[in-house]
């Protein structure tokens, strides 16, 4: 029984603000995020399956993750629910891709977000490792499936 990781990077632009954070960061902003999407499983053993010595697709673990982050979140602002007045700022006028979370965006949360939608489309037999999330150069976030169970 071998076990054997594949990692896929990603890329988007994202802005957000963090709502009563002491910092610049309570102003809205934006990152060139890199997100790493690990998954862990044992190649496939049958040779009449198309995906045969596969864990998994690397076209299908794109569509995933696309689907369920890049494509939703690339470009859009991010704000917590908890942000007083969201109704008076006006959103849907001067933006066309938002999101209202119910946790405060930070890369932190948003990478626990990000494991739960991907682990739930995943394929039985393959599971998530980890991910690593870039929100600048030199800062990241890191989720692991050992770390969570």
């Amino acid at each position: 029984m071998t076990k054997v990781r594949l990692t896929k990077e990603f890329h988007f632009e994202m802005a957000h603000a963090l709502w009563n954070y002491d910092g610049l960061c309570k102003n809205i902003h934006g990152h060139s995020y890199i997100l790493f999407v690990t998954v862990i499983g044992e190649p496939n053993k049958d040779i009449k399956n198309p995906k045969f010595g596969m864990v998994m697709d690397f076209g299908d673990l794109k569509r995933i993750v696309n689907q369920e982050i890049v494509d939703q979140l690339d470009h859009a602002l991010v704000l917590s629910e908890a942000t007083p007045n969201l109704e008076r700022l006006n959103i849907p006028q001067m933006f066309e891709r938002f999101f209202i979370t119910p946790y405060q965006p930070t890369c932190e949360n948003m990478i626990a977000d990000f494991a739960e939608r991907i682990i739930s489309k995943l394929p039985n037999e393959v599971n998530l490792h980890s991910l690593k999330l870039h929100e600048t150069a030199t800062s990241f976030a890191e989720w692991y499936a050992s770390d969570n169970l």
